[in-house]
């Protein structure tokens, strides 16, 4: 597993545990650099994501909102909205490095190893409808 999915799924991780228990991501995240829970420190892309998520968080949700076609973001699996948010990021506000092919075959994948049997072509057709309109979104 590279670096970027690594941190990817981190950050995955910390948006979750974050909704899961009511609490601000960067406010966690904080906890988790102060004090890691695992021997691997929280690195810097898995930062820049939380950070980036949260500082874009109206802005990433209301895309999710519009193009995920009558499919409320209350009723998908919460997995999905944190690798969601993530993705979102990374194709709309992240780094010129990342390719939006890898972005959102990070996010599928992510989807296939942690989500339902449908989450991934929702994931996938979510995200390349949201790349196709994301110059609309900056």
């Amino acid at each position: 597993m590279g670096a970027r999915t690594k941190s990817r799924k981190r950050a995955l991780d910390i948006l979750f545990e974050s909704e899961q228990r009511g609490m601000n991501a960067v406010t966690l995240l904080e906890e988790r650099v102060a004090v890691p829970v695992t021997q691997a420190p929280v690195n810097d892309y898995t930062q820049t994501l939380v950070r980036g998520v949260v500082e874009h968080w109206t802005v990433i949700n209301e895309a999710i909102e519009t193009y995920s076609r009558d499919w409320p973001m209350e009723r998908m699996p919460a997995v999905d909205r944190a690798l969601l948010r993530v993705a979102v990021w990374e194709l709309v506000f992240g780094p010129d490095d990342v390719p939006e092919s890898a972005a959102i075959a990070e996010a599928v994948g992510l989807a296939r190893e942690l989500s339902t049997d449908e989450s991934p072509r929702f994931v996938n057709g979510l995200l390349g409808r949201i790349a196709e309109v994301k110059t609309t979104l900056v």
